[in-house]
């Protein structure tokens, strides 16, 4: 284990049974509280971004946009909020998903993303998957193409790389820890 690995691990905390009874919660509020550890996990990220070409954040709500515009600032990107559907005014383009039980919508405003935009993904769980190929699929729509998918944290017991594998058509996805 890496350096930046175990400092990022020793900052996150298990909640027992939350949101409900059977439930490990991870909760990163210690690692935002601690300054070495926000800017080790904000430069990593920015570095990746880096890396691939990016010429846009995307930070997915609502951890993601915690994570995401420091990371934009930090690479010297702009960066651009996905949001639940209804939250963002003016022009939007939605994407429908299936959660475990039932559905949600996502949207991104139309006019943040054009042509010739490289889109880095960042947010601070992979679980399923169902999140980030909604966006995947809305920065597409919008002629953007993605450029990598960054979390600080994979649940790879839920098989969320495997469901994106094929959205992002070889595009990175990296994942900081695997828990």
């Amino acid at each position: 284990m890496t350096s930046i690995q175990e400092l990022l691990l020793s900052r996150i905390r298990d909640v027992a049974d939350y949101p409900e009874p059977g439930v490990m919660f991870k909760d990163i509020t210690p690692l935002l509280a601690d300054p070495a550890a926000f800017t080790a996990l904000t430069d990593t990220l920015a570095e990746l971004a880096t890396a691939t070409g990016a010429t846009k954040i995307v930070g997915l709500e609502a951890r993601g946009f915690i994570l995401g515009a420091p990371v934009a600032v930090r690479a010297g990107l702009g960066f651009i909020p996905v949001r639940k559907a209804g939250k963002l005014p003016g022009a939007t383009l939605r994407q429908a998903y299936d959660l475990e039980y039932g559905s949600a919508e996502i949207e991104v405003h139309a006019e943040d993303l054009s042509d010739g935009d490289r889109v880095f993904i960042v947010d601070d769980v992979l679980a399923t998957g169902g999140t980030a190929e909604a966006a995947i699929k809305l920065i597409e729509r919008a002629g953007a193409r993605v450029s990598g998918v960054a979390v600080l944290m994979e649940l790879g017991f839920l098989q969320g790389r495997a469901r994106l594998e094929s959205a992002l058509d070889g595009a990175p996805l990296e994942a900081l820890l695997q828990v």
